[in-house]
């Protein structure tokens, strides 16, 4: 018998343990070279923030200006200049002249009462903007890129940086959101630009192209090569952190305080069915799954923005308080640990970073595909996400927590892993917010693991695509390399599960944040051709404005 238990002990810390032994290493390794520090604080989150500002001031405030446009956008105002262009509609002796051709029912009909259409040949200046080639509309590209980001960044990513920073987190986190508007709208402005579109119609976009294709128009064809592969990179450890480990992680968290699986080896088992799971989808092109999953998922994020809201609201009263004391700790923070004002900026900022992507270029990639004849019209739509994903769901996390806390139910700031207890109990990430929404809301914790695991599964289907381009760009279309890709991203699967919180989270964070450095090199030398297209968009608004007015 003591045989026997012996070998049990040694089991229970042999799976899940040994693969966080191993893994812990790897991910203090990437952390540190990415969040190098210049003045005590991380170089990356430098120019994160330097570029925002400075992109939302070139174009003068474009989160702001530009809002009520890029709702008109999504809602399909424009689409009719997008598809046919404006000069041909409403320029001189156009065929819609007087006419709103989003109100025409059958546009061939119209076709019929007028000339034919007539292609000015002044309309595009480039080969990239005379075909409204692409495979989705704004909407769906909107849809599809919020669903890679709004997920358990908002759900954990919250909670860690309250655990972590205090309620003043929040604050950074909404700052960070709304400058981050702008920088998604260069980056999928130039995303558009400058994608490829196969021979069967396929779009192929994002990071890798406007680097290598534009830096190249540019007379910089070697460091366009350069940074295109290594964002290339960069994006594939993307795809297996941010995009993946860190899902199951946070799915194998809140699966294991539902069960109360404490066996040494729950977190690997979790992840091998959650691996199998996502390659049935990935591998085995099981369709249905996935098809399920895209209309469970959307239904999922409105019911937690309704149990979030009712929480809200049932406290109404401590609405101001909560609002006060994220401003307050801000400024001046009192969580254990965190310092001064730049500790709590920094954590806000990156847990905000991760969760909004502004700034990685990921985006980008989801947002190429739209049909538009103007790659700034998708730009504008896609500066609607870090407001979405940010400023307001991240926020209606925050006052849940903030609120629940008023109770007095855990210290800010916790052990600095971002652990914090909880009736004498240890909870981290998603954990923490199951136990908020259960504090208001009977059996809510079983739907917040239903949550949880759906948007795992949802977000690291988004991000094996994310990853899946980026190993075409490096080796290839072939079917060989594609299934060697979903191996290594399964892998993951299991190793984000297995392993603990921190050490999945500072390897995500490191390979997410990697993204940003030479996308910013793109950005800034590209932003110029940004300006111009957004000037030709806005014209082209004008032009069918004073033809129906």
């Amino acid at each position: 018998m003591p045989l026997l238990t012996f070998a049990q002990e040694v089991e229970e810390v042999g799976i899940d343990e040994q693969i966080n032994q191993a893994f812990a290493p790897v991910a203090n390794f990437f952390s540190s070279i990415i969040f190098f520090e210049v003045a005590g604080v991380p170089f990356v989150l430098i120019l994160l923030v330097f570029s925002a500002a400075f992109f939302t001031l070139y174009f003068g405030f474009p989160n702001i200006r530009f809002f009520w446009r890029a709702i008109q956008t999504v809602r399909g105002k424009y689409e009719d200049i997008e598809k046919h262009g404006a000069k041909e509609l409403y320029g001189e002796g156009g065929i819609a002249q007087g006419v709103d051709m989003n109100k025409v029912d059958d546009f061939d009909k119209h076709l019929e009462t007028v000339d034919e259409l007539a292609i000015d040949g002044d309309i595009a200046d480039t080969i990239r903007d005379e075909s409204s080639d692409g495979e989705v509309s704004h909407f769906q590209a909107l849809a599809t890129a919020v669903s890679g980001t709004v997920g358990n960044g908002n759900i954990a990513g919250v909670a860690l940086a309250i655990a972590l920073g205090g309620p003043g987190a929040t604050f950074w986190m909404i700052i960070c959101g709304l400058l981050g508007m702008s920088t998604k709208f260069v980056e999928c402005t130039l995303g558009v630009q400058f994608r490829d579109v196969g021979p069967d119609g396929t779009v192929y976009g994002g990071p890798m192209y406007y680097l290598s294709k534009g830096l190249k128009e540019k007379g910089f064809a070697t460091l366009g090569k350069i940074t295109a592969a290594l964002f290339a990179i960069f994006c594939i450890g993307g795809s297996f952190g941010g995009g993946n480990a860190a899902q199951s992680n946070q799915a194998t968290i809140v699966l294991k305080e539902l069960f109360n699986l404490n066996s040494a080896g729950a977190g690997f088992w979790i992840g091998v069915v959650l691996a199998i799971l996502v390659g049935i989808i990935i591998i085995g092109g099981i369709k249905r799954i996935a098809q399920v999953t895209e209309k469970v998922v959307p239904f999922m994020a409105v019911m937690y923005l309704v149990a979030c809201l009712y929480i809200i609201l049932s406290n109404f009263s401590l609405i101001d308080d909560a609002i006060s004391l994220i401003i307050t700790e801000a400024f001046n923070p009192t969580a254990i640990g965190v310092g001064s004002i730049i500790g709590v900026l920094l954590v806000g900022f990156k847990r905000a970073a991760f969760s909004n992507e502004a700034g990685a270029g990921s985006a980008s990639i989801a947002h190429s595909a739209v049909r538009t004849k103007y790659s700034a019209s998708e730009g504008l739509v896609a500066l609607l996400e870090p407001f979405i994903d940010t400023v307001v769901i991240c926020t209606m996390t925050a006052l849940v927590i903030i609120i629940f806390n008023f109770g007095g139910f855990f210290e800010y700031g916790g052990d600095g892993t971002g652990a914090v207890i909880i009736d004498g109990l240890s909870y981290e990430g998603a954990g923490i917010t199951s136990q908020a929404f259960a504090q208001y809301i009977p059996y809510s914790n079983v739907f917040l693991t239903i949550a949880v695991v759906l948007f795992a599964v949802s977000t690291m289907i988004s991000w094996s695509y994310y990853g899946l381009q980026s190993w075409k760009y490096l080796f290839g279309r072939g079917k060989k390399a594609d299934l060697l890709y979903k191996v290594l991203f399964l892998t993951f699967v299991v190793i984000g599960a297995a392993a603990n919180m921190k050490s999945i989270w500072d390897f995500s964070d490191a390979m997410i944040f990697a993204m940003i450095f030479p996308n910013m090199v793109g950005l800034f030398f590209l932003y110029p051709i940004v300006k111009k297209q957004l000037n030709r968009y806005l014209d082209a608004i004008k032009l069918k404005k004073d033809a129906i007015n």
